[in-house]
């Protein structure tokens, strides 16, 4: 029995260590991740389930990134493992997050939503822990030096409205959030008005998560007069509930809508009423996050309140083939998860910055990826290619803006865009470059 025994144990030992070595032997089997190099582990959080902005398309983008790059052998031969936190919109809910990072030992935070840069950025900095690819709604992202913004964020946006509003619009009233965040608001779209020699918008500060906003929206339709005037409104998630409130405005006695067009050059498509064309004569209009696709199919589409409105975005319109990688992705990945909305900022944001992270862990070329190597290769000067979807990406400290409260900014160009039919699609073709008056803003 016991000679039966080591014989059986032997053959066994023999079988298991040649199947190791075929496991073993090139690294990785087609498909799989694993061999000598050790996972890269990153965090992608984003406030989900509160009464303010939502972004939960952006956690479950990074999932879906995730399967798709494993499914291929990982990130040079890396398996990329995804841990996700809801930042819940708190500044404990954002420490929170970082502190986990931290504990759990990511080296980098991707494609994540937060306007509680103080709280988050703190201890990723302590932990030297790189943040790349915010959606750019926090001032922090575009100052700490381990922060790597993809796009210009709100300061880009709201500097390239005001360029937008300015060839149509004769008076301007901005409804912003009554933030520390929304204080700057003001300033960066009338850097953008200035640009033509406009008057300065009328700042109406509003409750972030309100119920409804009657009496904010009768002040911004007064405000923006009935002759060629516009209202503008940037608080996020809540944008569609301000929309909401102001399309039930009585009309005016002797308003009827005149409609100025559905570009730079006031006429065109205008047809009054409660929709974004005209509102008693007023044209409404935001800026990408506020108002994108989703806002504008669950609200109608082309029979939306958003129909005419402008829109500035930081990337091309959700149908430009230059995001036909991530959509097939998406298509083949997400399995029917309906958060991940090709068509969402949120989750075009997320889709760059792990593109980023993808591009500079293979340029590492090394079996451990740390958060100080993913940082310093970065700072160094790493290129970054986005297949169109922004200019080539740089952080070296002559491609940073230096703009007073965001010199990080590399990327300032936006995209002026406008709802046709119930669609978003190109004001004018490619982008605009706003630094110079991102620069001119107080």
């Amino acid at each position: 029995m016991t000679g039966r025994r080591l014989t059986s144990l032997l053959a066994y030992v023999t079988t298991a260590t040649a199947g190791a070595s075929l496991l073993t032997g090139c690294g990785v089997l087609p498909g799989t991740t694993g061999g000598s190099r050790e996972p890269v582990t990153v965090m992608t959080w984003a406030p989900d389930q509160t009464r303010a902005t939502n972004m939960p398309g952006m956690p479950a983008m990074a999932q879906t990134f995730a399967r798709w790059v494993n499914s291929q052998g990982g990130i040079d031969g890396h398996e990329l493992r995804i841990l996700t936190c809801n930042e819940h919109n708190t500044t404990t809910g954002a420490a929170a997050c970082a502190r986990r990072a931290v504990r759990e030992k990511a080296v980098a935070v991707v494609g994540s939503y937060s306007q509680n840069g103080r709280a988050f950025m703190a201890p990723l900095e302590a932990a030297g822990i790189p943040y790349i690819g915010g959606y750019g709604i926090s001032e922090d992202e575009f100052t700490s030096p381990l922060s790597y913004p993809v796009n210009g964020g709100q300061a880009s946006l709201i500097a390239g409205h005001g360029m937008q509003l300015a060839a149509s619009c004769r008076r301007v009233s901005l409804v912003r959030p009554d933030t520390l965040a929304g204080d700057k608001f003001p300033e960066l779209l009338n850097s953008g008005l200035r640009k033509a020699s406009h008057r300065s918008a009328v700042d109406i500060p509003a409750v972030e998560d309100a119920a409804e906003y009657t009496e904010p929206a009768t002040e911004a339709r007064e405000k923006a007069g009935d002759e060629d005037g516009c209202v503008t409104a940037v608080l996020g998630e809540r944008t569609q509930t301000f929309f909401d409130s102001f399309r039930r405005l009585p009309q005016q006695d002797g308003d009827g809508g005149k409609g100025n067009g559905d570009g730079g050059d006031g006429n065109g498509d205008g047809s009054g009423g409660a929709s974004g064309k005209e509102e008693d004569g007023v044209r409404i209009s935001s800026v990408l996050g506020s108002v994108g696709q989703p806002v504008i199919d669950r609200t109608g589409g082309a029979h939306s309140p958003f129909e005419g409105a402008f829109v500035t975005g930081w990337y091309p319109e959700a149908s430009d083939r230059s995001w036909a990688p991530m959509r097939k992705v998406i298509q083949e990945h997400a399995f029917a998860d309906n958060r991940v909305d090709p068509a969402d900022a949120g989750v075009q944001t997320t889709w760059i910055a792990y593109t980023v992270l993808k591009e500079v862990v293979e340029s590492l070329d090394t079996d451990t990826v740390t958060a100080t190597r993913i940082a310093y290769a970065l700072d160094r000067g790493a290129r970054i290619d986005t297949g169109g979807l922004t200019p080539t990406l740089r952080w070296k400290y002559e491609d940073l803006l230096g703009a007073p409260g965001f010199p990080r900014i590399v990327n300032h160009e936006v995209t002026f865009q406008v709802v046709r039919e119930g669609r978003l699609v190109a004001q004018q073709p490619g982008f605009v470059d706003v630094g110079e008056t991102v620069l001119s803003a107080p």
